[in-house]
C-alpha cells in the first residue's frame, strides 16, 4: 500500500500536520507530536505517513478476507466525505446521526433497516399510491426521509463490521464506545486533543480540515476497494 501514502508535501498543503492549541491537548498523543508553532501543536508527519500505511494494509486484509469496515463520520465537513469514499469502495457508512446500539444492538437496528427498505420499496413499486391518500403518503415521506438520514447508509450492512473508521474520536464517543465493547478494530484520525486509547491504527492528523480529511479518507477507501477487487477474484470453492 505504500505507494498510496500521501507525500509530505501533500500533507502540508492539506493542513493534516495542525493539531491544536498546546493547552488544549491529550498527553497520550504526546508520542505524535513534533513541536508547538505559535502555541499549537504540529504532528509528526511522519509518523502520519507510516500509521497511515499500516492502517490502509489492515483494512485491505480486513476486506480482501471477506470483512466490512464501517465508516463514521458525522461533523460537517466530513459528512460529504465519508458518505463519497465510503460508496467509492462499497462500505457501509454512518455519516449524519450515529443510532444508540448501532454496534450493541445490532437485531434491533437490522429491524429499523427492514423497516426503511420496506418503505422505500413500497414508494417506489407505486403502492403508496394506490393504497394511501395524498395526506398518508406526506406523512410516509417525512418518515421514509428520517430513516433515510439514519440508516441508508448501512441499509446494506447484514452483520457487524469488522472494523471502523473513524474521523473525530470526540464526536463519535458513542460510536467509539459501542466499537470497544463488541472488540471491533478502529481506524482513527487521531488530534492532538483526543484519548486514542481505544483506537487500534492512529493516525496522528488534524481532524478538522476538510482537505486533511480528504487525503486520508482517499487513502483508506482505496485500500479498501483493492481488498475487494482481491477478494472477488479468488475463486468459490465447488
Amino acid at each position: 500500500m505504500s505507494n498510496n501514502t500521501p507525500s509530505m508535501e501533500d500533507m502540508l498543503k492539506a493542513g493534516v500536520h495542525f493539531g491544536h492549541k498546546a493547552s488544549h491537548w491529550h498527553p497520550k498523543m504526546a508520542p505524535y507530536i513534533y513541536t508547538v508553532r505559535n502555541g499549537v501543536h504540529i504532528m509528526d508527519l511522519k509518523k502520519t505517513a507510516s500509521h497511515l500505511e499500516k492502517a490502509a494494509d489492515y483494512v485491505n486484509k480486513v476486506v480482501s478476507e471477506g470483512g466490512e469496515v464501517l465508516f463514521v463520520g458525522t461533523k460537517t465537513q466530513s459528512q460529504p466525505l465519508i458518505e463519497q469514499y465510503a460508496k467509492q469502495c462499497e462500505m457501509p457508512y454512518v455519516n449524519n446521526r450515529w443510532l444508540g446500539g448501532m454496534i450493541t444492538n445490532f437485531g434491533e437496528i437490522k429491524k429499523v433497516i427492514k423497516k426503511y427498505l420496506d418503505l422505500k420499496k413500497a414508494k417506489e413499486s407505486g403502492d403508496w399510491e394506490k393504497k394511501y391518500t395524498k395526506k398518508e403518503q406526506v406523512e410516509l415521506n417525512k418518515e421514509l426521509k428520517k430513516l433515510h438520514s439514519s440508516v441508508s447508509g448501512i441499509s446494506q450492512m447484514k452483520k457487524l463490521p469488522q472494523a471502523m473508521i473513524v474521523v473525530d474520536l470526540r464526536a463519535e464517543k458513542t460510536a467509539v464506545a459501542e466499537a470497544a465493547t463488541r472488540c471491533i478494530s478502529m481506524v482513527g484520525i487521531c488530534d492532538s486533543n483526543v484519548n486514542p486509547k481505544n483506537i487500534d491504527y492512529i493516525i496522528p492528523a488534524n481532524d478538522d480540515a476538510a482537505r486533511g480529511i480528504d487525503l486520508i479518507l482517499s487513502v483508506l477507501a482505496e485500500a479498501c476497494a483493492t481488498g475487494l477487487k482481491e477478494r472477488k477474484a479468488v475463486p468459490i470453492a465447488k
